[in-house]
């Protein structure tokens, strides 16, 4: 009896041994099933996550409009800046021998006729000469006028032989000097006249009057300079400084439009010639561009001006779209991956309409129009695209 209770109590503590060991084993395999399982719950929210991560991304592209240009007709011009000067500048000075100014009779901005006077000067002692020389003629005159007679008295005395024919040949050579006389009075007399003239200064031409340097009371004389500069006809020109690669593209007879510095108005002109010879220092030649005369344009002032050498074809873009730095300009266009691309362009007419661009754009891309300085290159954009005006 004694026996079977001792065994007993001992399976009794055998089966208590063994059930820790199973609860053990049981808590291990619930653990790991619950470790797998927030595994495959992190796997889980990890790849949903991405979803959204690339939706933010897409989200955060910035917008930017853009617009394909196509191809437009523009003129092809040269831009240039230049000196505005007398087309033809007529200085004026003394022509004779000089002399006290007594009268001044124009001022800079008369307009004054060909031969006009400008200037006379003091003439008292060449008035007395030429009195003495035309009183000179009038003896001379008188000299001839009696020799002619005398021959003529002469010859109506030979026949009845109460001259000889050698007194006629005297009488004759008689007469001959003193018509000869006279024309020398008469040629003295009128070059004293040309040189008293000469006294007065004249226009050379019609045109006008630009600048004066000369007073009554002045003493002057053929090294007293220029004592007027003048227009002819009032024309100008401007002067225009063109680099050597764009005056191979000029020819006289091309249309021109010139903005004086500091004014807002603009004056048609045309080139009327075309400087044959580069400058070496500065790679620079001038092309003249005669303009008609307006009282808004002053020789010596500053311009700019646009020649039209032609047309051509070329993509036109908004000024906001094209950008420069150090290296030139440039312009971003999207790609098909909806990046930003920088691309370098050669920019030509700039006008009311827009930017042409020479070079660098075929028309069919995507440029962007605005806030182009702050993308880079590869950046992610969302581009919206604008119709072109006149499409």
């Amino acid at each position: 009896m004694n026996y079977e209770t001792q065994l007993s109590g001992d399976s009794a503590i055998a089966i208590d041994a063994e059930e820790p060991r199973r609860s053990s084993k049981r808590l291990l395999l619930i653990g790991g099933g619950i470790a797998i399982a927030l595994v495959a719950v992190a796997v889980w929210i990890s790849m949903r996550g991405e979803k959204p991560v690339a939706s933010a991304a897409t989200s955060q592209a910035p917008v930017v409009t853009v617009v394909t240009p196509g191809q437009s007709v523009v003129a092809r011009t040269v831009t240039a800046t230049g000196s505005l000067a007398a087309r033809v500048d007529m200085p004026v000075g003394v022509v004779g021998e000089g002399g006290m100014v007594t009268q001044v009779l124009v001022q800079p901005g008369d307009w004054a006729r060909a031969g006009q006077v400008l200037a006379v000067l003091e003439r008292s002692v060449q008035a007395e000469q030429v009195r003495s020389l035309a009183a000179q003629v009038e003896v001379s005159r008188a000299d001839a006028k009696l020799a002619q007679a005398q021959l003529d008295r002469a010859k109506a005395l030979v026949g009845r032989g109460f001259i000889s024919a050698a007194d006629i040949d005297q009488r004759t050579a008689t007469r001959d000097a003193a018509n000869a006389r006279v024309n020398v009075a008469i040629a003295q007399l009128g070059e004293q006249r040309a040189r008293t003239g000469r006294l007065d200064i004249r226009a050379p031409a019609a045109g006008l009057v630009l600048t004066r340097t000369v007073e009554p009371g002045q003493i002057v004389g053929s090294g007293s300079g220029v004592l007027f500069r003048m227009a002819k006809d009032g024309e100008m020109e401007l002067q225009a400084q063109v680099a050597e690669s764009d005056l191979a593209l000029l020819r006289a007879g091309n249309s021109a439009m010139i903005r004086p510095i500091g004014s807002t108005a603009q004056f048609a002109g045309r080139v009327w010639q075309v400087s044959p010879v580069i400058d070496p220092q500065t790679r620079q030649g001038i092309a003249r561009v005669a303009i008609p005369y307006n009282p808004a344009i002053r020789p010596g002032g500053f311009a700019a001006v646009t020649i039209t050498n032609g047309s051509g074809s070329a993509p036109l873009l908004p000024e906001s779209a094209v950008l420069s730095d150090t290296t030139g300009s440039y312009v971003y266009i999207v790609n098909a991956k909806d990046q930003a691309e920088r691309r370098t362009v050669t920019v030509g007419q700039v006008s009311d309409a827009g930017v042409a661009v020479t070079s660098g754009l075929q028309g069919n891309e995507k440029i962007v129009t605005s806030a182009g300085a702050f993308l880079t290159p590869g950046q992610k954009v969302k581009p919206e695209l604008k119709a072109r005006e006149g499409a």
